[in-house]
């Protein structure tokens, strides 16, 4: 591996991969398209496939989940917006115009996830549809798009975790990142003579986390008790997931005036109350539906 790197280049030393000229843009027509945004478009024609088919198999219309697709996908990239500026405050108060700039990424998924159920719920009550079995098949889409949208953070050079000299750890040139995202850290363990960070690739580890997520619910999803448990599933599943993968990151999002991670309370907070709601609504569906067998005889 070479000591110097280009400031396109990406390298995984452990592997033996050396990737060069990874770009974050590409031009068309002369407009500069961005690769991230690309790749969250083949994240929400993935989602939707996917919703698609299993609303099929369930007797919902995918025909609903195409119309709600478009305000969740609105509301949702303004929620992941906001959630971020929010905690981001003290970088965009001096330069409140970069908010409206989103092509260098800078989207939160919590904010994005909360904001998209919110929606949903508004949706399905203006539309009397059944709320709790939509949310559950709508999630199932954000987990895709969310496996696949951690790959634009790839080409961003961004959600990156601490120093790291594992088998999957990996190389970013300087020049490439932001100078807010290199930690005390990772700062001490440049060596000199070279131009790049070594780092644990987090973007990598969550969305192989949350398609390990998506397979077991997928498993699991005829086996649920009530609608609305599979939303529980995803709330504490990649609750937990988010928890520890949080921990390793340099661009943690904190509370103003702590050195406690937004993402990584919340994580840990809606693991806790799925797992709890699961349990309860497990235990009073099982009841009920003793005490209809015992009625029935």
């Amino acid at each position: 591996m070479p000591d110097w790197m280009n400031e396109t280049d990406i390298a995984f030393p452990n592997l033996g991969i050396y990737l060069e000229n990874v770009p974050k843009s590409f031009p068309v027509f002369g407009i500069t398209i961005a690769l991230y945004g690309v790749i969250i478009g083949i994240g929400v024609l993935l989602a939707f496939a996917l919703i698609s088919r299993l609303a099929k198999e369930e007797g919902l219309d995918p025909d609903d989940f195409y119309e709600s697709g478009l305000f969740i996908l609105f509301f949702g990239i303004l929620g992941a917006r906001l959630y971020y500026v929010a905690f981001s405050w003290d970088y965009y108060k001096n330069d409140p115009v970069s908010i409206l700039n989103i092509r260098q990424g800078g989207l939160a998924i919590y904010g994005g996830v909360l904001a998209g159920i919110l929606t949903m719920i508004i949706y399905c009550k203006v539309r009397k549809k059944n709320m709790f079995h939509m949310v559950d098949l709508g999630l199932y889409g954000a987990l895709v798009g969310q496996i696949v949208g951690r790959w634009g953070n790839f080409t961003n050079r961004e959600v990156f975790g601490g120093y790291s000299d594992g088998l999957f750890a990996m190389r970013l040139p300087i020049e490439a990142v932001r100078d807010r995202d290199i930690s005390a850290d990772l700062a001490a363990h440049i060596v000199e003579g070279t131009n790049y960070i070594q780092v644990h690739p987090t973007f990598l580890y969550e969305s192989v986390c949350n398609l390990l997520l998506l397979c077991l619910m997928l498993l699991l999803r005829r086996r649920r008790a009530f609608d609305g448990e599979r939303a529980l599933w995803y709330l504490g599943g990649y609750g937990i997931i988010r928890f520890f993968i949080e921990g390793i990151r340099t661009d943690q999002l904190k509370f103003p005036g702590t050195e406690l991670a937004v993402s990584q309370c919340l994580g840990l907070l809606l693991f806790l109350l799925s797992a709890v709601t699961a349990v309860i609504l497990r235990v009073r569906t099982g009841r009920k539906n003793k005490e209809t067998i015992s009625g029935t005889e």
